[in-house]
């Protein structure tokens, strides 16, 4: 079991772009999903964290882990909404707490920035990450257990 250093959380900064594309291109090489490799991963998202375009967050470790969050004003509240864009563990370090730990960050940053919504999309092959959120009260469900199901679209432009 991790101990509880190991499971520490913290904000990404801009020198920690390298080790963010790295993430970012392991976790699409492990699902087989298309990905411009490290490096043009790394420049993105050092663009991006400059800009303060998205949220970063890194757990204990190389690091081990990461949420990427994007925050954008509601239409029905004069609050945020926050999307969690990606959460990835290293495959080494999964079933040690870095995804609920993660997640706990990435909600309690949410709140802090003034967030009252956040939502996020996975496949219904990924049972681990669904059950995470789920623990989490996140629901595909619309207000109950035996609502509509909520469907996430995507479409290449």
């Amino acid at each position: 079991m991790a101990s509880s250093s190991d499971l520490s959380v913290r904000q990404a900064q801009v020198t920690d772009a390298e080790a963010v594309g790295q993430l970012l291109h392991d976790f699409n090489s492990e699902f087989h999903d298309p990905t411009p490799g490290p490096r043009a991963l790394a420049q993105r998202m050092q663009d991006l964290l400059t800009a303060g375009e998205v949220t970063i967050l890194l757990a204990a470790g190389k690091p081990d882990g990461l949420a990427v969050l994007r925050f954008r004003p509601a239409i029905w509240t004069n609050a945020l909404e926050c999307y969690l864009a990606e959460l990835y563990v290293r495959p080494d370090r999964r079933g040690q707490g870095l995804g609920r730990a993660l997640m706990e960050a990435a909600i309690e940053l949410a709140r802090r920035k003034g967030a009252d919504h956040m939502d996020l999309g996975t496949g219904d092959h990924d049972v681990v990450a669904r059950a995470l959120y789920e623990s989490f009260g996140f629901s595909n469900r619309e207000g109950k257990p035996d609502g509509p199901v909520n469907y996430f679209y995507e479409r290449e432009l």
